[in-house]
């Protein structure tokens, strides 16, 4: 089921957006892959700490983030990837990996790759790891209002094939 607080928060807006299933995935690129949604369309959410705060990452399904990028655009002195252990607790109405974008709901500031706010659209978890949500990025951006700013990149093929 679907993470009710972002449902409830996105009908209460009046935001138009489409809810689709499909079958269980847990990379952003196979999520993507499986629902037919460009991987550059996809957002993946990548918890953060900065300066010791946790924070919201998001970035193309295919991209990583680039650590250095990222600390530099939030004005942060240090920046880590967070453990699971630190926030599994913060998301009690998602799958462990399948947050939604919307730190706002969660108290965490959101820092979104510029590359995202490219596309009209946006697609991401809905909170599980078999739905998905797409919106319009322009609604996305109003509701959560991440600070942009181009910290992703893509990540080698080898790279990849190796993990």
């Amino acid at each position: 089921m679907p993470c009710e607080k972002l449902l409830d928060h996105l009908r209460d807006h009046g935001i138009d957006f489409t809810f689709v299933e499909h079958a269980k995935a847990y990379s952003a690129e196979d999520v993507a892959h499986k629902t037919g949604v460009p991987g550059r369309e996809f957002a993946k959410t990548v918890m953060v700490k900065l300066d010791g705060l946790m924070a919201m990452a998001v970035v193309p399904a295919a991209s990583k983030v680039n650590f250095n990028l990222l600390r530099e655009a939030a004005g942060a002195h240090t920046i880590s990837l967070a453990l699971e252990r630190e926030f599994v607790s913060r998301f009690p109405d998602c799958e462990l990996g399948a947050m939604p974008p919307f730190g706002n709901l969660y108290g965490l500031r959101v820092y979104a790759d510029g590359s995202l706010a490219e596309a009209d659209t946006i697609t991401f978890n809905a909170g599980t790891h078999r739905e998905v949500i797409t919106m319009s990025w322009d609604d996305y951006e109003t509701l959560v209002e991440p600070r942009l700013a181009r910290f992703a990149y893509l990540a080698l093929r080898e790279e990849r094939a190796a993990w």
